[in-house]
């Protein structure tokens, strides 16, 4: 009996210390961050890049502007002229839930920033104004790490507040609170938290971070860059081993410059993205990748391609620079204007060649050009008209997102598409019937059965782009696609019957 009331008085007293705690933190602020925290993005470098995208010119003043007037000028500025839209901003949902269940309960919520307040009070605003105060840079007050936790300690008083954070400026701040919630944190940072203040909560939802930068990187399209190994092919060189070692170097140095470039354009698209049915599920849009690492990232993939070039010929590397600018081009103008898109598409595709057979010291083949060139404008009129496709089945937009295209401009697409593809097909006969062939060839006339083989393709793809079931990269349906593997197989063979 004594042993049952003093139970009872011992679960008495831990209710009502869980109360007592309870009534504590409801009457103490929970502060959040947000670049990182309270989304996984960072509205400074979505910013730049928004005004990147969108004026160039306006964009390089940014240097000016940071030693004008620092890190909160250059936000202010940035925040003033790069209109951002904030309304398909990704957010830590986990966070977010808890957020919103702090709130329902009548606890104080306050966002915490170094974002410029106009960006602050916009997502503010997006969340239904979840936060009851904001404190962010002014254009003249970086608020980040001390002076965030000197803003918060004059507000709220030493101790008298909760955090959410996760970056180790954060520590800054956590060393002032009551409590700590961490969220995605870096290695070890959750430690270190640990040892300056009570850690109430952590939230995580990372995901795996291979599959992550694997998809950012987009290795899966570096089997583009097989088209480098077209010019050893059709020039006989395969037993060449150093022909062989040569184009397996610029494949690596063209793949490691052409993911730069996706996370380049990622940069640049994120507002056009993540708006796209598929597109947004892309790590940067997603919000699985923050784009401060894809910043990083460049320079150093930059510089893995030009080490590589050192093996390779100087050709090769004004090829290689030649396809970074037009790509760069391309992201940044060239994309909105119409048909000039496709043709630039177009045109990386075969510059792709041409990068192969300057890898091996040779000449590009008129013929290989022409057939490159008409190939890829059908393809890449294959990958606008399945954008269309896609919004005429959603029924919800009239022109696709950021490009000069209307639904009602398929039929017009379909038309110069497929004209494109036979015309490629058109140009490969005339080549087999040619002087170079005959000279190249022994069995030149086996040759022909690739003109069937590569109509058969064309129309198949358009007829499943009609019928709205092809990927909106072509090429990457092709690799995927059991009939078009096939294919390629049986032409593969073919060229070495003829040789």
């Amino acid at each position: 009996m004594i042993v049952d009331t003093n139970r009872h008085k011992s679960s008495l007293i831990q209710t009502l210390n869980s109360q007592k705690d309870r009534t504590h933190t409801m009457s103490t602020p929970l502060v959040v961050d947000l670049d990182g925290t309270l989304t996984p993005s960072d509205m400074l470098v979505e910013s730049f890049f928004n005004l990147l995208a969108s004026t160039p010119t306006t964009a390089l003043s940014a240097p000016v502007w940071l030693v004008r007037g620092g890190k909160a000028g250059l936000k202010q500025q940035l925040a003033k002229r790069s209109e951002l839209d904030v309304s398909h901003l990704p957010f830590n949902q986990s966070l977010l839930d808890w957020l919103k269940e702090e709130k329902a309960t009548g606890r104080t919520l306050v966002l915490a920033t170094a974002s410029d307040r106009k960006l602050a009070e916009q997502i503010n605003q997006r969340l239904d104004c979840l936060f009851d105060d904001i404190l962010a840079s002014d254009g003249t007050l970086n608020l980040a790490g001390e002076r965030k936790a000197d803003a918060l300690v004059t507000r709220y008083g030493e101790g008298k507040f909760d955090y959410a954070g996760n970056a180790a400026p954060d520590l800054k701040v956590w060393k002032h609170a009551h409590r700590a919630i961490v969220v995605n944190p870096a290695r070890g940072l959750k430690t270190k938290a640990e040892a300056i203040c009570t850690v109430e909560r952590t939230f995580d939802e990372r995901p795996h971070p291979l599959k992550t930068w694997a998809q950012a990187l987009r290795l899966h399209q570096w089997v583009k860059n097989i088209l480098l190994f077209i010019p050893l092919l059709t020039a006989q060189q395969l037993d060449s081993s150093t022909a062989i070692i040569q184009t397996i170097i610029a494949f690596l140095a063209f793949s490691f410059c052409a993911s730069s470039v996706y996370l380049l354009n990622d940069l640049l698209d994120l507002p056009h993205d993540r708006q796209h049915h598929r597109k947004r599920n892309r790590p940067i849009p997603s919000g699985a990748l923050p784009p401060i690492q894809a910043v990083l990232t460049i320079p150093a993939l930059l510089l893995l391609s030009g080490l590589l070039l050192l093996a390779l010929p100087s050709m090769f590397a004004l090829a290689l620079a030649s396809y970074y600018a037009l790509t760069l081009a391309y992201s940044l103008v060239l994309k909105r204007i119409l048909m000039i898109d496709v043709l630039s598409l177009a045109g990386l595709y075969t510059m792709r060649i041409i990068a192969g057979s300057y890898a091996i010291a040779l000449v590009p083949s008129f013929w290989l050009l022409a057939f490159s060139m008409f190939i890829f404008l059908s393809l890449a009129l294959v990958k606008r008209y399945s954008e269309l496709m896609t919004l005429r089945q959603q029924n919800t937009n009239k022109s696709t997102s950021g490009r000069d295209y209307h639904v009602g401009d398929i039929e017009l697409l379909a038309s110069l598409g497929g004209s494109a593809g036979y015309t490629a097909v058109l140009v490969m006969a005339l080549y087999i019937n040619s002087d170079t062939v005959a000279q190249a060839y022994s069995h030149p006339m086996r040759l022909w059965l690739l003109c069937p083989a590569l109509l058969f393709w064309i129309s198949r793809v358009w007829i499943l782009a009609h019928r709205g079931r092809m990927h909106d990269d072509p090429i990457v349906f092709a690799l995927r696609d059991r009939t078009s593997l096939l294919l390629a197989a049986l032409m593969a063979i073919t060229l070495m019957m003829a040789t």
